[in-house]
């Protein structure tokens, strides 16, 4: 069965503009970032939405949730801004107990060339491979439970919670 991957945006898919130095949103990534990293596991990628994850939602976490109760896959990725990331990690745990899902994302937008983005997608590929059910979170070449880590805006790396 195929990996099941949800796009909802955050710094993973943002664009840079060159006139302004906004950044926006077009299209996801992760199409590219998977034929870059010559993935050959089996994909289903949907996208969700294209946001900032700073303006979710209950109403969007509730989407993400019920794609993940209703997919087939129980082994699903979920690529999501970083500042908010605990929050549907958690939003979503309460809710699904018999599927291995893992949030990832980036510090730095794909775009920029020198993202961790494709790093944390390929360890993200791998963890909801081999970990049990449960809710995590992968950035860094490492994967958290989703009750045990925060993100360091000071480092800009997720950590454990001591």
């Amino acid at each position: 069965m195929s990996i099941r991957i949800f796009v909802t945006g955050g710094t993973f898919d943002k664009e840079y503009n060159e006139l302004d130095g906004s950044l926006y949103f077009t299209d996801t990534h992760i199409h590219e970032m998977l034929k870059l990293g010559r993935n050959k596991v089996s994909t289903d990628i949907r996208t969700l939405m294209m946001i900032d994850s700073l303006y979710m939602t209950e109403q969007d976490r509730e989407l993400i949730a019920n794609n993940c109760l209703n997919s087939k896959s129980d082994k699903i990725i979920i690529t999501h801004g970083t500042d908010t990331m605990v929050e549907t990690a958690k939003f979503i745990a309460e809710r699904i107990k018999d599927k291995t899902i893992i949030l990832t994302g980036a510090m730095i937008p794909y775009k920029f060339g020198s993202s961790d983005g494709l790093f944390n997608l390929g360890a993200a590929l791998a963890y909801v491979q081999t970990l049990p059910y449960g809710v995590y979170i992968a950035m860094n070449g490492r994967f958290f439970n989703w009750d045990n880590c925060r993100k360091n805006k000071l480092i800009a790396e997720f950590e454990e919670i001591k």
